[in-house]
Order: C-alpha cells, then sequence, then structure tokens
C-alpha cells in the first residue's frame, strides 16, 4: 500500500505525534465539522475609525509591542493582560500621560478570557507562549475581535483548522504576526517579483539560524521555562521567518500552494546534556530529566503544486552566526540576504553568477522600493523593532483595519505557514518520509488573488515621534 493512502486510511492520530482531535485526523481531508464558510483571502473588514487594541503577554515582544503602538495615531490601547500582576501593572505605567488609559486583567490563568469578552475592543494582540497562540486568537475572534497573533499561530494540524473555522465563521481576521515579511529587503524582492523581475520564480530557501541557546535556560526571560518545553519537540519548530516572505513571492494560497514536505534532523548535541546537569542543581528542572529534545539543525524542503522547491532550515542552539536566510532564485535573476553583504547593502542581486556591483543594486532598490517603504521606510527606522520591520508590520495591520483594506497575511496564510512544524516532527519521526500540506483555502487557491503592496486606498495612519 502507497504510504499516501496508508495515511487516508489511518489517520495521523493513530500515530500519535501530530496531537489532531479530530475522529479522521489525516490533515488532506478538512474536518467535518470546518466545511468552507468564507472566502478570508482578500476580505475587507468594515473600517474602524479608531482601532481599540488589548493585548495579551507583556514580556519580550509584547513590552516591544506596546511602546510601539504609541506611536501611531488612531489607536487606543484599551486593554493589557497578563498572568503576572507586577508585568501588567508596569506596562499600565507606561501609558501614563500618553492618552490611552488600558483596564487590567491578570492574576488568573483565564483573565485574558476577561479581556477578549471586553466591549471596547477592536482588536486582540497576542504575545504569549506559543500553546497558548490558537485558543487566544480562536476565543478573541469568537467574541467578535480581530486577531494578531505571534508566531506561529498554532502548533498542532487540529488547532490550524481551527483557527480556519472561526475566521471563516466570525469574519474576523487572523494575522500571524510574521515580522519579517515586512523587512525592508524581503519587501524589495516581493516588489521586484511582483513585476517581473526574476521571472518565473524556481527555488526559494529561508531560515532561522540564531544562537539562543542560554536563553531556553534562563528563568527570568523564559516564564515557566516554556521555551525550553517546545524544544522537546524534534522538527523545525519556527518556520515562519524564512517561509513567510517566500510563500508571499511565490504566491503560496494564491496561484499555487505547498504540496508536501520532507524533512531531516539531526541529533541534539547540547539541550539534553544541559537539562540534566540542570535537572541535578534545580527543582524547576526536574521536569527536564530524561526527556529528549530536537536536533540541532534541521532542514526541511517543500514542493509546491505548480513544480517549485522551498528549503527552510532551523538552528537555534549552535554557536552559529545569525543568519535568516531569505533567497529567491528565477528564470531571469536571483536575490539573496545573509550572510549580509558590506557596505550597508540590505542583500544580493544577481543576473547570473556574480553579484551585481554595488551601484546597481543600490539603482535597483531605487526602482523597485515598495509604496510602504517610500511612505513610511525612514520613520520606521527611527521607530524600531528589528531594525523598523516590526513597526511596518504594526503601521501595516492598523492602516489596513481603519481602511478597510484586505489583510497581508490572512488566516490561511496563518495556518498553512505554522502547520509546517507538526508536518515535520511527522516527517523527522519517520525517517524524513514525505508527508503532504493540507490545502486550508479548500481549493480558493487557484482564484485567490496575489497579496497587494502598492497601498492603494490606504497609507493614512499617521505617525508620531
Amino acid at each position: 500500500m502507497k504510504k499516501r493512502d496508508f495515511l487516508k486510511l489511518t489517520g495521523l492520530s493513530s500515530i500519535g505525534l501530530l496531537n489532531a482531535g479530530y475522529a479522521n485526523a489525516n490533515p488532506l481531508v478538512r474536518p467535518a465539522s470546518g466545511a468552507p464558510k468564507f472566502n478570508m483571502s482578500g476580505y475587507a473588514a468594515p473600517k474602524i475609525d479608531t482601532v481599540r487594541i488589548g493585548y495579551i503577554g507583556l514580556g519580550n515582544r509584547g513590552g516591544g509591542a506596546i511602546q510601539r503602538i504609541k506611536k501611531l495615531e488612531n489607536v487606543k490601547v484599551t486593554a493589557l493582560c497578563d498572568i503576572r500582576t507586577e508585568k501588567a501593572e508596569e506596562a499600565k505605567k507606561t501609558f501614563e500621560g500618553s492618552g490611552h488609559n488600558p483596564k487590567v486583567y491578570s492574576g488568573t490563568a483565564d483573565a485574558w478570557k476577561q479581556m477578549c469578552e471586553q466591549e471596547d475592543l477592536d482588536l486582540v494582540y497576542i504575545c504569549t507562549p506559543w500553546n497558548l497562540h490558537a485558543p487566544m486568537a480562536n476565543y478573541a475572534m469568537e467574541h467578535g475581535k480581530h486577531a494578531a497573533v505571534e508566531i506561529p499561530a498554532a502548533t498542532t494540524v487540529d488547532d490550524c483548522w481551527k483557527l480556519v473555522e472561526t475566521s471563516e465563521k466570525t469574519k474576523k481576521h487572523c494575522m500571524m504576526l510574521e515580522n519579517c515579511c515586512y523587512d525592508f529587503f524581503e519587501l524589495l524582492t516581493l516588489n521586484m517579483a511582483r513585476q517581473g523581475y526574476f521571472g518565473d520564480i524556481i527555488h526559494a530557501e529561508g531560515a532561522y539560524i540564531h544562537d539562543i541557546y542560554d536563553s531556553f535556560f534562563d528563568k527570568s526571560k523564559r516564564y515557566d521555562l516554556w521555551r525550553l518545553k517546545e524544544n522537546q519537540r524534534n522538527g523545525n519548530l519556527y518556520p515562519t521567518h524564512g517561509l513567510g516572505p517566500v510563500a508571499q513571492i511565490m504566491d503560496i494560497n494564491r496561484g499555487d500552494k505547498m504540496d508536501y514536505l520532507v524533512s531531516m534532523a539531526s541529533n541534539d548535541f547540547m539541550l539534553q546534556a544541559r537539562a540534566e546537569k540542570l535537572a541535578a542543581e534545580d527543582p524547576d528542572f526536574k521536569q527536564f530529566k530524561g526527556k529528549t529534545f530536537r536536533g540541532n539543525m534541521n532542514t526541511t524542503t517543500i514542493r509546491t503544486a505548480k513544480g517549485k522547491t522551498i528549503m527552510l532550515q532551523h538552528d537555534v542552539t549552535s554557536p552559529r552566526v545569525y543568519s535568516r536566510l531569505h533567497l529567491i532564485s528565477g528564470t531571469k535573476g536571483s536575490a539573496q540576504k545573509y550572510p549580509l553583504p558590506e557596505g550597508g547593502l540590505e542583500g544580493r542581486i544577481a543576473h547570473g553568477h556574480e553579484w551585481l556591483k554595488d551601484a546597481d543594486f543600490k539603482a535597483l532598490e531605487q526602482q523597485y522600493q515598495p509604496e510602504i517603504v517610500k511612505r513610511i521606510g525612514e520613520l520606521a527606522k527611527k521607530v524600531g523593532g528589528h531594525g523598523g520591520m516590526d513597526f511596518l508590520m504594526d503601521w501595516r495591520l492598523i492602516d489596513c483595519l481603519r481602511n478597510g483594506l484586505p489583510l497581508d497575511q490572512d488566516v490561511y496564510d496563518a495556518a498553512s505557514w505554522s502547520v509546517i512544524a507538526p508536518l515535520s516532527e511527522w516527517s523527522v519521526a519517520h525517517r524524513s518520509n514525505s508527508i503532504d500540506i493540507p490545502d486550508f483555502t479548500s481549493g480558493a487557491w487557484k482564484s485567490n488573488k496575489p497579496v497587494d503592496i502598492a497601498l492603494s486606498q490606504g497609507g493614512n495612519t499617521g505617525v508620531k515621534l
């Protein structure tokens, strides 16, 4: 029997690796409860003149997000939530004299539910540990709010489908906050691809190679050691930084779709050894005694329905130089970011086997600079957040909500980019066999329109410096 037929017959839940809760957990088949209700791709929700925002999770990412939002006009922060009361109160103090007077929710594990039920709220911005992302986003949408959720949007196939179902049912946006889609070189190559500069896209590569090894064991930085717990799963656990920008360039979910993947992992050479050592010294680490962790390096390859390929890599423990590889290869040219070139250039462009000269690159950069970068690129760099891309992301989200425009990243992107992690886990566990990637659009990818980066009808959200 062919492997795919076997999977269809048995359902992936019998393997027990994808944590799926439906009776038929085959990811190729949409759950019976989730028949398509509405196509969220290209959906423009009603305009919101002043966007009322509530934040859940006020640690690393949430703390930065509330600082950026103060720089935007036509927004009102009405709620703040963190299970740690001191974090929530500290965050509230930062709004003194700003014109915002958010209500604080804290102290209990379900305080976030009370916040989502608050009436004067349009958008719930979620910056919590990964396992809470999907439940919180679903609850927010079910209570009439749009959801903006940090990456990944979900960690299981089941939760990916639930996000899609809820967004379609409620007609509320669910945007995964993939900030790398708003980095300057990624936006440049997206615009170049839209205008045919690279010809037909053949292949793309992305990565998240970042030595954050020590932070996994830092109890002050990782609440309840949540990220070390997540790294007991063995796969590409953080695929969306590399995948998001190239998926937009390749029109994934909007003219093409990811078909299947293959994933391979090295052994774990570092995490288990340190966890075992700490387990003998610190009671908080005893839970990890005898546990296994993901391999240092994961390489996942994807083939699309139209025969294009994607390579993704993940390594966040090895002592390596940072790389968020962004490579585009087409029939007329190519582009690559990381390793970063000298001279302050964002990346490299080539027509053949040699990179263009610096002056030629800069001329192309001027020619193909996207409208969003022309409009607020320099302001974004001043505000900051990973060099400005975080602020560009927030500005664009608010501008779309205020002007009733479709979002650059919809719920199908959130689900399909996030589902790579659990599917890669299955492939790693099964000697790197291939596994099919669900079509969360239920066939609508064939007619969905590509992401529009022209800022048509939008671009009027003000910035306060």
